[in-house]
């Protein structure tokens, strides 16, 4: 098989190889940083404590909590099949999900360091009887040698943004040796399947978002009843999953709005709980007063701001206001999943940097189910506009779930083509419970 890859892949094999040396200082600074759990610290080597269970077993790898998310339909579908579930992810915050979220039999592992040594006893200990890949995070030894062992192998959700398009067209032999090991590419849009078409895929199929199917996010019912009788007949406001550059803007925003509105709560909630505290800072440099629930500090009448920075718990606050903010939008990260929040019904305003989720944002701007703010004023005029008006909240939401409606249903075209794959599986089983 070496041989026969392009020469960038094989300078990549050589070098992930020579680095494992190197693989302790890595793993000392990612663990300073809290990018790694130091309980669990084995995994990155392909070393682990859990023991494979009997019979075949279905391995899912997403790059972290989106892609996490984005699986929790289809994983628990193939559980009402009997089927065993390894899910690998690569963040700590998407570990935490899992353990919060995804029921106790599903088997987290932190997908190994993508030296071909480390990838070898991953897949050596775990055996997996099928491969599904969320999106787009392709590690080269991790599918080589998946490859290499004959190991099915289907990419879902598939994504190829208009940032990385051009850059994998750039070293397309590349990219090609890389994709053409996939059985099939199951992709987001038409777009998204042309791309990986032009790229190497050998066999492309259009199944939709599978962010789209995701259930609402949950919420423990005591906390919301608690939260809610301490801001009962206020005007809220949540910022969800927002980003360095963005608190700025919100708290300049509330500071406006706050003349207007009498008793607005806006309620920050950092895609990085981490950044709790220099957030708050922030608030407090603004005169604000602003109260830090991972300090276990509730709002109370004098709170302006709420730093929700916790893991897991935007069903929560999703719950407590019906406008809701967006974030990663105001940024050039690419904006984040609005999905949730429309399904607990609410209105949704957003940047102008969306595009990992454009099809999605095209399709509820032009039908009136969310609204786009470039920069602060415009923020402060939408929402402002929303919190006057009952009837034009109640418009968004309606609009955003029709939305959501048409869009869906990934879920089952994904199941669909999986089909062959699944029956294989399931013989198996009989086999071997015969």
């Amino acid at each position: 098989m070496a041989n026969s890859l392009p020469m960038t892949l094989r300078f990549y094999r050589g070098l992930s190889s020579a680095m494992v040396p190197l693989a302790p200082a890595l793993i000392k600074r990612r663990l300073k940083l809290g990018k790694e759990d130091p309980e669990r610290i084995g995994e990155r080597r392909g070393l682990t404590r859990d023991v494979r269970p009997h019979g075949p077993m279905v391995w899912i790898h997403g790059a972290s909590v989106g892609e996490v998310l984005a699986s929790a339909a289809l994983i628990e579908r193939l559980r009402a099949l009997n089927i065993r579930i390894l899910l690998t992810s690569g963040t700590v915050t998407s570990a935490a999900i899992v353990a919060k979220r995804f029921p106790p039999d599903i088997i987290h592992q932190y997908v190994p360091f993508d030296s071909p040594r480390y990838v070898a006893r991953f897949l050596d200990h775990w055996r997996p009887s099928l491969a599904l890949f969320i999106e787009s995070d392709l590690w080269p030894n991790l599918i080589l040698q998946s490859a290499a062992r004959r190991l099915p192998m289907v990419l879902i959700n598939g994504r190829m943004s208009q940032r990385s398009f051009p850059r994998w067209r750039r070293v397309h032999g590349t990219i090609s040796a890389i994709l053409e090991k996939f059985d099939i590419c199951l992709a987001q849009s038409d777009t998204d399947a042309e791309r990986f078409s032009t790229l190497g895929c050998p066999n492309v199929i259009t199944t939709g978002n599978l962010k789209l199917d995701v259930p609402a996010p949950p919420a423990d019912p005591d906390k919301l009843d608690r939260l809610l009788s301490l801001t009962r007949g206020r005007p809220i406001i949540v910022a969800a999953s927002t980003h360095p550059g963005e608190e700025e803007i919100l708290i300049a925003a509330h500071r406006t709005l706050a003349g207007f509105f009498p008793g607005l709560l806006t309620v920050i909630v950092p895609r990085h709980p981490d950044r709790g505290p220099p957030v708050w800072r922030l608030v407090d440099a603004a005169g604000l007063k602003a109260t830090l629930r991972s300090r276990d500090e509730l709002p109370n009448a004098s709170t302006a701001i709420y730093v929700a920075d916790t893991m897991g718990e935007l069903g929560l606050f999703y719950r407590l206001a019906e406008i809701v903010f967006m974030g990663g939008s105001l940024v050039a990260h690419g904006g984040q999943n609005p999905i949730e929040a429309i399904k607990l019904g609410a209105s949704i305003v957003h940047g102008p940097h969306v595009f990992n989720f454009t099809d999605v944002y095209e399709a509820l701007d032009s039908t009136g189910g969310a609204r786009m703010a470039e920069a602060e004023e415009a923020l402060v005029k939408q929402l402002g506009q929303l919190l006057s008006s009952r009837d034009a909240r109640a418009a968004m939401s309606a609009a955003s779930q029709r939305v959501v409606e048409e869009l869906g249903g990934a879920l089952e075209r994904t199941l669909t083509a999986l089909e062959p794959y699944l029956l294989q599986l399931r013989l198996e089983m009989g086999a071997a419970n015969a």
